[in-house]
């Protein structure tokens, strides 16, 4: 296949890495020198615009940071969806608004092109691994076509409906995902004040009612977890400020469907509060720091 992939930072570059490993001829395009330089250097065709790819590519995927990227890239004055070819798939991983991620898909159908919204799941590890896990939306029978690609950069690919319908799943998925770190953060801080053992009080949750996917993987206690980032200083697999960005759109998700999801909004100012705190380059199970902070200064 031949693969533009159009944005090659922390979580791009080991996807796009992992496509060229695997004999796919793979076109990078960033706006960031550095990460140009970089990709060049992981063996990446590193263009200089997006012109340069977009009629030839089979398949181009997209990893951008917000909204604002995604509808300068696709629908902008020299947006991709006025190049491509209409044999061209695209598919956006990005994280954005559920409705900005529709009207884009809407876009490409009026020009006759299949368009995919695949955000994923498993953060810079997963992305280097091979192992992400894609929430896809769009028309099933696009995504057997690129089924292949996808399972070169994850283990799991899911189709959860219509356009839109991946970014639903993202939002919904990264919303308990913050609200059960808070909850680990609370339980261990108090755990602390009562005199209890950390590893104790792990032992008793992995194997009770409190067992979840966050507490077995990312606990914010060191020398509990080995895959938990409070082993690293907390540095990031998924950083606060990527927390913090995701339940802000999990939360205008909520609002527009006139959803009250009051745990879903406290989570979303506690994460905001952190990252403008200083604190949104650090992992997203650090909330713990804000959290014990707040228990030990009364």
């Amino acid at each position: 296949m031949k693969i533009g992939f159009i944005g090659i930072g922390n979580m791009g570059m080991p996807m796009a890495s992992n496509l060229a490993r695997s004999g796919h001829e793979v076109t990078a395009f960033d706006k960031s020198k550095q990460a140009c330089l970089l990709g060049q250097e992981r063996g990446l065709r590193v263009s200089s615009t997006m012109k340069d790819f977009s009629k030839e590519a089979n398949i181009i995927i997209t990893m951008l940071p917000a909204d604002d990227h995604v509808a300068e890239v696709y629908i902008g004055k020299e947006g991709i969806l006025d190049q491509v070819s209409q044999s061209t798939i695209l598919i956006d991983c990005s994280t954005i608004d559920v409705n900005m991620s529709r009207a884009v898909a809407d876009e490409a159908k009026t020009r006759n092109l299949d368009m995919l919204d695949a955000p994923v799941s498993g953060g810079v590890s997963g992305a280097e691994a091979g192992s992400l896990t894609f929430m896809v939306g769009g028309e099933k029978n696009a995504l057997e076509k690129v089924m292949p690609v996808l399972k070169v950069m994850g283990k799991n690919i899911v189709h959860a409906g219509a356009s839109g319908s991946g970014q639903a799943a993202k939002a919904c998925n990264n919303m308990l995902l913050g609200i059960s770190m808070i909850g680990i953060s609370e339980s261990f801080t108090l755990a602390d004040r009562l005199g209890l053992d950390p590893k104790v009080l792990f032992d008793i949750m992995s194997s009770a009612t409190g067992d979840c996917w966050a507490l077995r993987n990312h606990l914010p206690i060191a020398g509990i977890v080995e895959t938990s980032a409070a082993n690293r200083s907390f540095s990031p697999g998924f950083a606060v400020a990527m927390m913090a960005k995701d339940l802000r759109l999990a939360e205008a998700a909520a609002k527009s469907v006139d959803l009250q999801a009051d745990l879903g909004i406290l989570a979303s100012k506690m994460y905001t509060e952190f990252e403008k705190g200083g604190s949104g380059h650090l992992d997203y199970s650090a909330i713990i720091n804000l959290i014990q902070r707040k228990a030990f200064t009364k």
